[in-house]
């Protein structure tokens, strides 16, 4: 006879586990397993047989119990909580038990008397979410006991639950009615923007002086308003985030009434004649710790101290939740993304730096483009991707590219024209698939004015100030830059133009050095082999130089000076020529 086949079938799982259990078994270990096994005999079973459910595991601490039902599961978990609340009334806070629980209907497989699959894992990673006393519910197990249970309910907002791919929508259910701190029209989670959405919390006063209140509150508001020139953010007014000012916060809570992935919270200290800013940005949904920094000054510099903290944050944070909304992307299923998740997957794509992701790259952004044809950053993305391309030599038809770029970059200008990343990435478009220094210039710059702590537009300038022969202001420029982001995924293209820079200023030592840098960030980033060998060829490093020259070959065998000359965009022909002399005795071919 064959093996006998498992069993699948829809199901409601409902997940028990006690609160704080290795707290109480540390605190007295006989007693708690005792208590736990009198409450598990006394009050859960009878709980689970009333309401005909079926326990198919039992672990120390928590139980799996089945039901052909979402409402008797959800009936039963009210009345283990309100049960379990009786008998800790006349217990002491440190000897109560107490649960957390958790609902889920799904597809399950019943197999040799044990249950699996994803049913299971969703009614066990919601109840983790559950406070002490309460009952979580997954999106499908509401669904199925809404207007059929009593109680008073709050939705959570979308979670993404360890092992599982899908994001799930949970609800919270309180069997002894709402907490009075929870503000009643915002039981409901507000919904998520479709771009990285942040609330700044009013900053903590750790001086212990009344006076310096308003130094902090200032502080947080400089970055609010910095924060708010970032277009491709969603960021909260002060009146609304300043509410809960001097109140005790939860994250979770501030992210689901003022519909925010992210929080910003921070804190100013005043200590004699120092002054210390903190910043920390978390995820609301899991209270994941995203970035964190301190900066300190003298008093007698506070304002500028209080300019230099602002800008480092707002320029530390744009790459960091871009970051972290990556990370986000890649747990969606691919068949339910809109303009924006095409988006955050083609910047992932982007960071590889290689020919197949910029390729896929602008599959994502054409995609994008499907679905919102008047998207300007998208447009924008895409035009800087055929300069990468052009730049790099991973190009197909220069020609060709060239002009469906340029359209891009022009109509997302138009669309984009306050958008401070849209016109530095229509600007980097034009300058290389144009060679249109002037207007790429104007854009950057124009960028600047809208977001001056952006860290990749002042590497872009300082790129377009080195090809029209001014590398002492590009290297200002590239300096700010990384102090700005000094842990920036693009630091490469930074250390790249500093390499270049240095090359300009016949430091040729130093030259090498920031090339050195550039590639170990990245091997692929073809500028920096360019100047590491146009560096080395002017030291008459000669048999280094010609190993760099190998390097480049072998990335693209086909290059010469007088293509390089035609696909690169140098305003100045003698800045031209004075890379290019580099280049020759490196051994590049003409």
């Amino acid at each position: 006879m064959g093996e006998a086949r498992a069993d699948r079938r829809l199901a409601a799982i409902l997940a028990v586990d006690v609160a704080d259990y290795s707290h109480l078994m540390g605190h007295d270990e006989e007693g708690t397993v005792a208590a736990v096994k009198s409450v598990f005999s006394s009050l859960l079973d009878p709980e689970i047989e009333l309401h005909r459910g079926r326990v198919f595991k039992v672990m120390g601490d928590g139980v799996l119990v089945e039901f052909a039902s979402a409402v008797d599961a959800v009936r039963c978990a009210i009345g283990i909580q309100r049960a379990v609340g009786s008998y800790n009334a006349e217990r002491p806070d440190e000897r109560k038990i107490q649960f957390r629980i958790g609902v889920n209907v799904g597809d399950i497989i019943h197999d040799g008397g044990d249950i699996f699959g994803d049913g299971v894992n969703i009614a066990a990673r919601v109840q983790a979410l559950a406070e002490p006393g309460t009952i979580c519910l997954s999106e499908y197990a509401y669904q199925q006991i809404h207007g059929k249970v009593t109680a008073d309910m709050s939705e959570l907002g979308e979670h993404y639950l360890k092992n599982i791919a899908r994001s799930v929508r949970v609800y919270c259910v309180y069997p002894d009615g709402a907490p009075a701190d929870l503000p009643a029209p915002l039981q409901t989670a507000l919904p998520l923007p479709d771009k990285p959405s942040v609330a700044v919390m009013s900053f903590a006063n750790l001086s212990g002086d009344p006076e310096q209140e308003y130094f902090a509150d200032g502080m947080a508001e400089e970055i609010i308003t910095a924060l708010s020139r970032c277009h491709s953010l969603f960021v909260i007014a002060r009146n609304s985030s300043f509410v809960y000012k001097s109140k005790p916060m939860d994250v979770r809570q501030v992210g689901r009434e003022l519909g925010v992935r992210y929080v910003l919270e921070g804190s100013v200290r005043r200590a004699g004649d120092r002054l210390r800013f903190t910043g920390q940005l978390i995820e609301a949904v899991s209270g994941a710790h995203i970035w964190a920094d301190r900066f300190e000054g003298e008093t007698s510099d506070v304002f500028a101290l209080q300019d230099r903290f602002s800008e480092s944050v707002v320029a530390a944070m744009e790459p960091r939740l871009q970051l972290a909304e990556m990370e986000r992307i890649k747990r969606k299923p691919a068949d339910n993304l809109n303009a924006y998740d095409h988006l955050l997957r083609a910047q992932q794509h982007i960071y590889e730096w290689t020919p197949e992701g910029i390729e896929a790259a602008m599959r994502c952004l054409e995609q994008a483009l499907a679905l919102d044809p008047n998207y300007a950053l998208a447009m924008g993305t895409l035009a800087n991707c055929y300069a990468s391309r052009r730049f790099q030599g991973w190009g197909k038809d220069y020609r060709a590219e060239a002009i469906e770029g340029l359209r891009l970059a022009r109509r997302a200008t138009e669309l984009g024209k306050d958008d401070g990343e849209v016109l530095w990435k229509a600007g980097n478009s034009i300058w290389h698939l144009a060679m249109d220094g002037q207007k790429a210039r104007e854009l950057v710059y124009r960028s600047l004015q809208l977001n001056p702590n952006s860290a990749i537009a002042l590497t872009i300038a300082g790129w377009v100030e080195n090809t029209q022969g001014h590398p002492d202001k590009a290297l200002e420029l590239l300096e700010r830059a990384q102090r700005l982001s000094p842990r920036d995924p693009r630091m490469f293209i930074m250390t790249s133009a500093v390499a270049y820079a240095y090359y300009l200023r016949d430091e040729f030592h130093e030259a090498v050095t920031w090339a050195e840098k550039s590639l170990a960030d990245n091997p692929r980033m073809a500028s920096a082999l360019w100047f590491l060998a146009a560096s080395l060829g002017k030291l008459g490093e000669k048999e280094k130089a010609a190993a760099v020259i190998a390097e480049v070959l072998r990335m693209e065998p086909q290059l010469t000076l007088s293509s390089l000359r035609a696909r690169t965009m140098y305003a100045r022909e003698d800045v031209w020529l004075k890379t290019a002399d580099g280049l020759r005795l490196a051994g590049m071919p003409e």
